[in-house]
């Protein structure tokens, strides 16, 4: 292969720019940003030719090089950050935003967001107020807890705990509860930056409550238990409850802080799914401080939420590092709104979406999935029904396997990967599972409204039969 012919029919640059001017890129988007890009593509586009072996790729390629500069700069200007269809089952998605908001709450966001709220003003005053009094109320009413606050994330809410309790001072915990939180990030980095002493104490399967006791010293300012809700230990195990903990801080006057994790207000094995211990029952049974997410199985914004007795509050809330942690408006809205519907445990398994999933019944889903495959007859495609299962993600009830339904989908003339492919390129992403050489839309997570989306980028991508 001749590369060099290739290579001398790429337009020159002074060429592509009368291209792209004639073409009203310029007043689109700009003459340096458009020659940014006319030196970007052709460049890519011979780094292509040096590499490859397809001619008529090449062709192509050259060919559609304007375009590619006009796509390249359109990309620029278009948001990267974009919704997209969870069609894959699972509900906490981490890489897919994890808790949704409801359409009800986001109506009300979007007054917040986009113009001025009462964030640090107390109305009643007329002075200043405190971004945690729109929600500290409805936490404590919730939990049973003395007072509130949140932070940016519950990693940060750990760390805020140890920096402001603990810093300086020994720490027991277990060593089967050293868990990573994702992200390479794990409790032993989290305490040391906190400038706290971790003693590890017990075994990976086993901690014994003698351990904590031998652990004590003059040294020790709190005891720290950690719930595993990302993964579990079975078998030959034992562990040391909340409640035992606190009975032995109590002995030694040491507070009992506790990472619950994943933040359960309700107890979901009522509606069938394995049990999780709940922010309320750790409250009830003594703990001095719970730390929980908000964007898990509470069902709200991303916030790491701090809840205990009222004197440590105080003290976590002065804090520098507080500041460096805060919550936004967004997230104190949405916090709010998300905790007022937990004052009705049927409101919130009806109107928050992370519970209204999971607790969705199998039959309700399987009509739903019956419904998008008759939209999709036509397609050229095997589609069926499937029975499968769903998971919960983003690190909670790691075993917990749903009863679902999904639909099918084998493409005719065309790879199931690149069919996947296309689904993620569409102008609304669609995220699927990819099983057993079929893309399965499980219907668990899509939401209202997005089957008759999948349906019309299914049936343009495939065409019918």
């Amino acid at each position: 292969m001749d590369k060099n012919r290739f290579f001398r029919a790429i337009p020159k640059v002074d060429t592509l720019i009368e291209q792209c001017d004639s073409a009203g890129l310029f007043d689109r988007y700009g003459r340096e940003i458009t020659v940014d890009c006319i030196r970007e593509r052709t460049e890519a586009l011979r780094e292509f030719i040096g590499k490859s072996e397809d001619e008529t790729e090449i062709i192509r390629r050259t060919e559609s090089l304007l375009p590619d500069i006009a796509s390249a700069a359109e990309k620029l200007f278009s948001p990267n950050l974009k919704p997209v269809v969870n069609a894959t089952g699972t509900v906490l998605h981490t890489n897919l935003g994890r808790a949704l908001i409801s359409r009800k709450h986001a109506d009300h966001l979007m007054a917040m967001v986009s113009g001025y709220s009462n964030l640090e003003y107390d109305l009643e005053a007329g002075a200043r107020g405190e971004r945690y009094s729109h929600f500290e109320k409805l936490l404590c009413k919730i939990t049973g807890a003395e007072a509130a606050m949140a932070v940016n994330n519950n990693a940060a809410a750990v760390m805020l705990t140890l920096s402001a309790l603990c810093r300086g001072g020994e720490v027991p915990v277990s060593r089967g509860e050293l868990v990573e939180i994702g992200g390479k990030f794990r409790v032993p980095d989290v305490m040391a930056q906190s400038g706290a002493v971790m003693v590890d104490l017990g075994t990976t399967n086993k901690t014994h409550l003698s351990d904590y006791e031998d652990a004590i010293n003059e040294n020790t300012v709190a005891l720290l238990k950690v719930h595993t809700s990302n993964f579990r230990v079975v078998g030959f195990t034992e562990s040391v409850s909340v409640a035992e903990l606190v009975e032995l801080g109590n002995k030694h006057g040491l507070p009992v802080i506790e990472d619950i994790g994943s933040g359960v207000l309700i107890d979901l094995s009522k509606y069938g799914l394995t049990y999780e211990p709940t922010v309320q029952e750790s409250i009830r049974a003594g703990a001095a401080i719970v730390c929980f997410s908000g964007d898990k199985l509470l069902g709200g914004p991303q916030a790491g939420i701090i809840v205990g007795r009222r004197d440590y509050i105080k003290k976590i809330k002065k804090h520098p590092l507080t500041r460096a942690f805060r919550i936004d408006k967004f997230t104190a809205a949405a916090l709010e709104l998300t905790l007022q519907e937990y004052l009705s445990e049927e409101n919130a398994i009806r109107n928050i979406p992370v519970l209204r999933m999971l607790t969705q019944p199998p039959m309700e889903i399987r009509e739903r999935a019956e419904k998008l495959a008759a939209m999709l007859k036509n397609v050229n495609a095997r589609v069926e029904v499937v029975d499968c299962e769903s998971q919960v993600g983003g690190g909670s009830m790691p075993l917990e396997r749903l009863r679902s339904s999904a639909v099918a989908i084998k493409p005719n003339g065309m790879t199931t990967a690149s069919f996947e492919e296309a689904l993620r390129r569409a102008k609304k992403p669609i995220i699927c599972r990819v099983q057993e050489d079929r893309a399965l839309m499980d219907m668990r997570t899509v939401q209202p409204g997005e089957a008759e989306l999948i349906a019309a980028e299914v049936t343009e991508i495939l065409g019918a039969k």
